[in-house]
């Protein structure tokens, strides 16, 4: 089944370069990836990877260097599509002497959402992000778990279908975390697409549909969490009813049947998301230029794609 692709990027680089022209950073190198509608996508990488670049260039706040990047089919240098993305920086620049309720209805205003509406919309994420309580606070009273909760409501004010997310669970303890999780799913199951950047990788693990890893402005590793976490050098078999014997061990495969047994499973088993992560960042370093390669599709274009990539080659 094709999917509608609302984020691509082709041969997308970003160059810094000095007062003088001179290349200083290649913060971002030949990036090639979509992100479909409907899908929570992560983008992780250490710090200085090029996450916050990609996000930039997306949103039009930077230019590219080289290559393009898409949302929703249109070029992100185009600023009215904007309108249509909700974006939660890591750190949330808010007017600390405003309460919730002035914060919210100031950005409803920025939208051009008319008084009724943008006070019914306020009140319902407000409740959402359970701040009912201190929404006549100011922001400057608030904690940083609070902060980002207020930060998540401007961020969803004009009822965005693409929600770009960094480091969403910053600052949230345990019951936060798991909220905001909570929401990041709901979020997509109402259709939206959402984009998310995090340094907590078992956050990502637990809510990202597909990944994209990146290391040192390059693309390492990109697809389905499921199938990047499986460990296919490994077999794995579960049953029940059944008493381990040596016979039993020995012809288990064959025989599992005869001796009364319910096989529930067999598959792979997963490694961590921190361990692909961690492997493929010390890959990395000792291979300088090893880069990701997607497989070419040449019947898909901005709009739609003939589906998730399941294969991949790789540069060293």
């Amino acid at each position: 089944m094709k999917q509608d692709v609302v984020v691509e990027t082709r041969n997308l680089t970003k160059v810094y370069r000095d007062f003088w022209g001179r290349r200083k950073k290649t913060a971002l190198r030949a990036l090639n990836l979509q992100i479909f509608r409907g899908e929570i996508f992560g983008l992780l990488g250490p710090n200085g990877s090029g996450k916050t670049t990609t996000i930039k260039l997306l949103l039009g706040l930077l230019f590219p260097t080289e290559g393009d990047g898409y949302v929703f089919g249109e070029s992100a240098i185009q600023v009215k599509k904007n309108e249509r993305i909700g974006y939660l920086p890591e750190e949330s620049y808010l007017y600390r002497f405003l309460n919730a309720e002035e914060t919210l209805d100031f950005y409803g205003r920025l939208f051009n959402m008319p008084r009724q509406e943008r006070r019914a919309r306020a009140a319902k994420l407000i409740d959402m992000v359970g701040l009912t309580k201190d929404r006549k606070r100011q922001l400057k009273e608030y904690s940083k778990g609070m902060r980002q909760r207020i930060g998540l409501a401007q961020a969803l004010i004009n009822d965005p279908e693409l929600v770009i997310l960094d480091e969403p669970t910053s600052g949230l303890d345990p019951l936060g975390t798991r909220w905001m999780k909570d929401l990041i799913i709901d979020l997509r199951n109402q259709g939206k697409t959402v984009l998310m950047c995090s340094h907590r990788l078992d956050d990502v693990q637990d809510v990202c549909d597909r990944i994209a890893i990146l290391y040192d402005g390059e693309l390492q590793e990109y697809g389905k969490v499921s199938q990047l976490l499986e460990d296919a050098a490994r077999l794995e078999l579960r049953a029940k009813g059944v008493k381990l014997n040596e016979d039993l061990q020995r012809d288990l495969e064959a025989v599992l049947q005869k001796y009364g047994g319910t096989l529930e499973s067999i598959g792979h088993p997963t490694t961590t998301l921190e361990d692909l992560f961690l492997r493929i960042v010390e890959e990395s370093k000792a291979r300088p230029g090893r880069r990701y390669l997607p497989p070419v599709d040449r019947t898909t274009s901005v709009g739609e794609s003939a589906g998730n990539p399941t294969a991949h080659s790789k540069l060293s």
